[in-house]
């Protein structure tokens, strides 16, 4: 497959290209400002284009079989609105670029822990994520507003960080999940291989999924 990774070189878009190229995927990363592989990588392109301009986004991703979005705000960048306009975008650059599969890296903060009790609403959630979380609940919400195309808003455990692939995890709906000592976690590296397993089957669309180990 072709599949273009928004967000490239973030955390966890970096760990989904290799997750990608590991399957012998076609990949093309993309930024506004993009770094090229060094050294070069066999099946990696590099693009430049702004995910909040549906033009330059729309041409980057024509000939695309799917597009996975991992993009976020820096952490020191409290008034970003990048991710509220990246899902108004987005869509319209994939109906341009006529590409229809879109798999969306997500926040765990809308993930229900009780009736009608999100995460991010619950006394112990870090404040200095809470802005981030809110943005990433306004997006779902347009996300679900998008009728026409098959895309999937993919949310991580409430702990996500560099880790061990070992390519087994949890998958649930709009439910925090937890273990058995009551943490919520996964590994960025398990995380990636569940976001590209959603583009290769090409489930749970027009859904949220959430994913934990």
């Amino acid at each position: 497959m072709k599949i273009v990774v928004l967000g490239a070189w973030g955390n966890i878009g970096k760990r989904i290209v290799a997750e990608a190229l590991h399957r012998g995927h076609a990949v093309t990363g993309i930024a506004r400002h993009p770094a090229p592989a060094n050294p070069p990588l066999a099946r990696f392109g590099v693009v430049a284009a702004d995910v909040t301009d549906v033009a330059s986004t729309a041409k980057a991703i024509a000939g695309h079989d799917a597009v996975i979005s991992a993009v976020g705000p820096a952490h020191d960048d409290a008034g970003s609105t990048l991710l509220v306009d990246a899902a108004r975008s987005l869509p319209a650059a994939a109906r341009a670029a006529d590409v229809k599969r879109i798999v969306v890296v997500g926040g765990a903060g809308s993930l229900l822990v009780g009736p009608g009790l999100q995460l991010v609403d619950t006394p112990d959630f870090p404040a200095a994520w809470r802005r981030v979380a809110l943005d990433h609940r306004d997006a779902l919400a347009l996300w679900r507003a998008v009728p026409d195309l098959d895309w999937t808003y993919a949310s991580p455990a409430a702990v996500i960080a560099p880790g061990t692939r070992t390519g087994i995890y949890q998958t649930g709906d709009d439910l925090l999940l937890v273990d058995a000592e009551g943490q919520s976690r996964i590994s960025m590296e398990d995380f990636a291989v569940a976001v590209v397993d959603l583009v290769e089957q090409a489930s749970h669309k027009r859904q949220r999924v959430t994913f934990a180990n």
